[in-house]
C-alpha cells in the first residue's frame, strides 16, 4: 500500500490568540503533520502531509473544542500527479507553475481594465 500526501485546507474558528495558540499547539504535537500554515485573520489552517484527512480534522475538533470544517482536500501522491498529467493533452505551450512552500499554486494576474499594469497574486486552490 503507497503512502498518500495530502494537503488540507480547513476553516476553524479563531476567535482570539489564545484560540491560535491552542490550534498551533495542536498542530505540532502531530507527528503526521509535515507542515502547517495559520491565517489568522481569514481563519484558515492548510496543512500538508501523509494523513488520512478526516482523521486529522477529528483530532483537530477534539483537542481544540473548535468547530473544524473542511474547504479543500488536494491529494499530492505521486500517483495521483502522474494520472492527470497524462489526462490533460497539452495543446498550447504551458507556463512553469509556480507553488508556494505549502503547494499551493501561485498565479499572477494583471487587470485589464486599468491603463496601467497592475499585477497582483492570488493563492488557487486546485
Amino acid at each position: 500500500m503507497t503512502v498518500k500526501y495530502f494537503c488540507m485546507v480547513m476553516r476553524i474558528n479563531i476567535d482570539c490568540n489564545g484560540c491560535y495558540r491552542k490550534v498551533k499547539r495542536t498542530l505540532l504535537e502531530m507527528p503526521e503533520l509535515e507542515s502547517h500554515f495559520l491565517e489568522k485573520k481569514q481563519t484558515r489552517v492548510i496543512v500538508c502531509g501523509s494523513f488520512i484527512p478526516q482523521d486529522v480534522a477529528i483530532k483537530i475538533k477534539k483537542k481544540t473544542n473548535r468547530r473544524v470544517e473542511i474547504l479543500d482536500i488536494q491529494d499530492l501522491s505521486e500517483n495521483n500527479a502522474e494520472n492527470i498529467e497524462e489526462q490533460k493533452p497539452s495543446t498550447s505551450p504551458q507556463k512553469p507553475i509556480e507553488r508556494n512552500m505549502f503547494g499551493l499554486i501561485e498565479t499572477k494576474r494583471e487587470m485589464p481594465a486599468l491603463n496601467h499594469r497592475v499585477q497582483y497574486t492570488t493563492n488557487c486552490h486546485f
